[in-house]
């Protein structure tokens, strides 16, 4: 069993997922638009749109789609961040840098007393990150 995080965006789903790629140095696994679904008949408005996109970051697996227009998508991403946990501070300071392209950044990435590393922001899609890199233990 496991624990992923399902994104939904308003017909920014492939640009929002190949820029999370980018950012944490991966790339999508899957991506399927409503026009792929067998059978399935499909708004022109969004088929080209997409149904499902994932991609993995050290074993976890980010998910997301586009919302149809029946779905009623209203925006709204609050009451969760997505939490990217790296091993040391440059990829911390590397991570924190590309999400911040366009992002309201709500807490510069800097040493605490917790973490070599920790920041948060709201990127241009309105998803909320932090990123983390733990101190060494000592």
């Amino acid at each position: 069993m496991g624990l992923a995080c399902y994104l939904t965006f308003n017909g920014q789903c492939e640009e929002a997922m190949n820029f999370y790629a980018r950012c944490l140095g991966t790339q999508i696994n899957e991506l399927h638009r409503f026009s792929d679904m067998p059978g399935g008949e499909v708004s022109e408005e969004c088929k080209n749109q997409i149904m499902h996109a994932n991609l993995s970051y050290k074993g976890t697996v980010l998910m997301a789609s586009d919302s149809p227009p029946e779905m009623g998508y209203d925006g709204v991403h609050k009451g969760y961040a997505i939490s990217v946990n790296v091993d040391n501070i440059q990829d911390a300071e590397t991570v924190f840098a590309a999400l911040s392209e366009g992002a309201n950044v709500t807490m510069p990435i800097g040493e605490q007393f917790w973490a070599a590393r920790f920041g948060m922001l709201t990127d241009k899609y309105g998803i909320d990150w932090i990123v983390n890199c733990e101190k060494e233990a000592s």
